[in-house]
């Protein structure tokens, strides 16, 4: 769980933050997703959703995970899912899920998912933007950075008893948010990778002459 949406205002990449309510917010979270992913290289893709389901608020990262998977029960999914309601990835065996992520897959482009606490008036903003997300930066807790991009919900108010507030989020507005953002990261998996921009070399019969 992230502190707040201004760990990424020093960022000199552009942060888009997309309101989860508007009717096309999955078209957009897709969209600026496909733009963040590497083009031209054979990075294998992997969202690592960050987040526990003993905490309410904390539940956005596996509750997205876990919709994912739902969407992609026959396999055929070009991106790997980690951290799911079932299988979470936390605070306690983050650095051991990281490390395994690492041997499986050769140099990922890593997407990470989280929970973030913000303003009153930024709750419900799902943002997006390159970089790695710090999970656990709003309860105090020195945690791993993680991926090469990273999606975040604001899911409540930070500034006050952040863990208290964490147990009191609204069960509804999460499981809102992560239905939005896992609709968002399928759409861009159907339209990833784009395909090159050279036009295929084809022969056909009438050109085959023998010498």
């Amino acid at each position: 769980m992230n502190l707040n949406s201004s760990l990424f205002n020093n960022n000199k990449n552009r942060l888009s933050r997309i309101l989860h309510e508007d009717t096309d917010a999955s078209k957009q979270i897709s969209q600026e997703l496909i733009n963040l992913l590497p083009t031209g290289k054979l990075q294998p893709i992997v969202i690592v959703c960050i987040g526990t389901d003993r905490s309410t608020g904390d539940s956005l990262g596996p509750l997205v995970g876990t919709l994912l998977n739902e969407k992609t029960e026959d396999g055929a999914s070009s991106f790997h899912v980690y951290g799911t309601l079932d299988n979470p990835i936390h605070a306690m065996n983050l650095q051991e899920k990281l490390n395994e992520i690492n041997k499986i897959h050769t140099n990922p482009f890593i997407v990470g998912i989280d929970a973030c606490l913000g303003k009153l008036k930024s709750v419900g903003i799902v943002q997006i933007g390159q970089g790695p997300v710090k999970p656990g930066a709003g309860v105090n807790k020195d945690l791993p950075s993680v991926g090469n991009a990273h999606i975040t919900g604001i899911v409540n108010v930070s500034g006050f008893m952040e863990f208290m507030v964490l147990q009191n989020t609204r069960l509804n507005l999460v499981l809102k948010m992560a239905k939005t953002i896992a609709e968002g990261i399928y759409e861009a998996q159907n339209h990833y990778p784009v395909k090159p921009t050279f036009t295929p070399f084809s022969w056909s019969f009438k050109q085959e002459k023998t010498l």
